[in-house]
């Protein structure tokens, strides 16, 4: 398994052929997903192959966006079993891959621990100082897609998904579910204040 060639290849994919209208999905995303993602296994003292499954799953599980928008994951596992055995990944290694891109769908159903890191990594931004900044390119993106139309029908669905959402790993847990909740309060205040 050669994840350095791979990761060359699909960051130069998606670097170019991404939507710029993709404000939140975009490969600023993938790259913050990545980096969430090493963060975890150092945290979690994940070595060798299971690393860089890790990884390669972060680079590829939003790569379905390359030909859709709804069930991306779907395709990406599509892209993913096209072009990862070209670098020396295995039908197994494919298999573990794959799982990873579809337990981050959400909702998030991951079977196994490197499906906890992975949905995890994706998320990371809900328990981060940046949550604000980062939800607002979601709900631009999603309000341009015609998924959502005002920012109150957006405050309520953001207020649900915070609610309904949960970390798996001792990490996440740990690092960025207490700064989750803070950002819940203000949102819930928020929706509060439209009902008052």
């Amino acid at each position: 398994m050669d994840y350095t060639k791979a990761k060359s290849y699909i960051v130069k994919k998606l670097n170019l052929e991404l939507s710029s209208d993709l404000y939140y999905h975009g490969f600023h995303h993938t790259v913050d997903v990545l980096n969430a993602t090493k963060l975890i296994i150092e945290f979690e003292g994940i070595k060798g192959e299971e690393a860089d499954l890790l990884k390669t799953a972060a680079l590829f599980h939003d790569c379905g966006f390359l030909r859709q928008y709804k069930n991306h994951e779907e395709v990406g596992c599509d892209i993913a079993r096209e072009v990862l055995p070209e670098y020396g990944y295995t039908d197994g290694h494919l298999e573990s891959i794959c799982g990873m891109i579809m337990a981050t769908k959400v909702p998030q159903t991951p079977k196994n621990r490197l499906e906890q890191i992975i949905c995890d990594a994706d998320l990371d931004y809900l328990g981060r100082d940046d949550f604000e900044y980062i939800a607002a390119t979601l709900f631009r993106e999603l309000r341009e897609n015609n998924l959502i139309q005002t920012e109150q029908d957006w405050n309520r669905l953001q207020l649900k998904f915070l609610t309904q959402h949960q970390y798996f790993t001792p990490y996440a847990k740990r690092i960025r579910e207490p700064k989750k909740q803070q950002h819940i309060e203000v949102i819930r205040k928020i929706v509060e204040s439209y009902d008052s």
